[in-house]
């Protein structure tokens, strides 16, 4: 048997409930991992409340990534998996005690990491790379603009920049900025209190950067695509504008962010130098050739020294409703993690 955390139904962190269930039949290219840590992201909490794209339908169980101990394989997998510490890439089954997933979805843990930073990592790590490596184009002495940069992705394309040599300007509230300067973030910028891309034009003498990325969404992106200096590109990977508090002002932000979401021409594109892409890691499964390459890129950083996840809060696998609020009230530096 197995614990599961099921969502039956949309609403706030209430509706999360605990079950107990058979664990999977194994296939014959599958591996079982006794979960120790759950990755907790953004994505989860939209997916709770109805506002992600192609989520499961419900009742369904969510999460991302786990890490864990292999107890079981399949009759096609090497048997030199069974005992091994492992991370796991698990699409919507995460948020379990034990999961069982294709042998292609699993990676061996660094033993330099615990479980929960092993946790923390697929997710924010292969937004990232995939934002600044893959499609950004970052590259030595460019400059990047992380939005959000305190939150699991922000922290991880920080950390991916400062090793490809980059200049690196980030908004996020006041309170964060001590300790993302001493994660190496050249320039915070206080977006609550302050226009960013008034100080952005300030400190970059009005060139703007090479690289934005952007997971705010609605008129946001028409902001940061101003941003953008000659040969720049705007990476788009989130609409948290949509995360309203309740249903009608979830619905009416939903509708104003369709309505205020800018039209990139490609006469404008063409004209202005510029380019724009989105990144969604949810719908790229079907490309697990390059998921995995990048994963073991990143796993190699991990082992070089300039992989550096931050797990900023655990929480026990029975406390995820805590865990989403504490998300959902914007509270985290980095990425919160489910234990066992």
């Amino acid at each position: 048997m197995m614990k599961q955390i099921l969502i039956a139904r949309h609403g706030n962190s209430s509706v999360l409930e605990i079950i107990e269930k058979p664990v999977s039949q194994l296939k014959n290219n599958e591996i079982q991992i006794d979960v120790k840590a759950v990755g907790v992201n953004f994505a989860d909490i939209l997916i709770r409340k109805g506002l992600y794209p192609n989520a499961p339908d419900l009742p369904c169980v969510i999460g991302y990534e786990v890490s864990g101990v292999v107890e079981q394989v399949g009759s096609n997998v090497e048997k030199t998996w069974l005992g091994k510490k492992v991370i796991a890439l698990t699409p919507f089954c995460g948020y379990a005690t034990k999961v069982v997933v294709a042998k292609e979805y699993v990676f061996t843990k660094p033993e330099s990491l615990t479980f929960e930073q092993a946790a923390s990592i697929p997710v924010v790590y292969l937004t990232a790379y995939q934002l600044l490596v893959v499609m950004g184009a970052l590259r030595k002495n460019e400059s990047i603009l992380i939005h959000n940069v305190g939150g699991g992705v922000g922290l991880a394309a920080l950390n991916i920049a400062l090793h490809f040599g980059a200049k690196t300007y980030g908004t996020s509230s006041p309170q964060k900025h001590d300790f993302l300067k001493k994660r190496g973030l050249h320039c915070a910028i206080d977006y609550r209190n302050f226009d960013w891309l008034q100080i952005l034009n300030e400190k970059t003498e009005g060139k703007g950067v090479e690289l934005v990325i952007d997971s705010i969404g609605g008129n946001h992106w028409k902001k940061s695509y101003r941003a953008l200096r000659s040969t720049g590109r705007l990476g788009m990977f989130g609409v948290s504008t949509l995360s309203g508090s309740n249903r009608i002002k979830r619905n009416l932000q939903m509708i104003k962010s369709f309505v205020r979401m800018p039209k990139f021409g490609p006469l404008s594109l063409m004209n202005n130098n510029k380019g724009v892409f989105g990144v969604n890691l949810g719908n790229l499964w079907h490309e697990i050739e390059k998921i995995s390459m990048w994963m073991n890129t990143i796993l190699n950083g991990v082992e070089q020294g300039w992989i550096l996840p931050h797990v900023d809060r655990t929480f026990h696998f029975s406390n995820v409703a805590k865990a989403h609020d504490y998300i959902e009230n914007r509270q985290n530096i980095g990425k919160v993690v489910l234990t066992i």
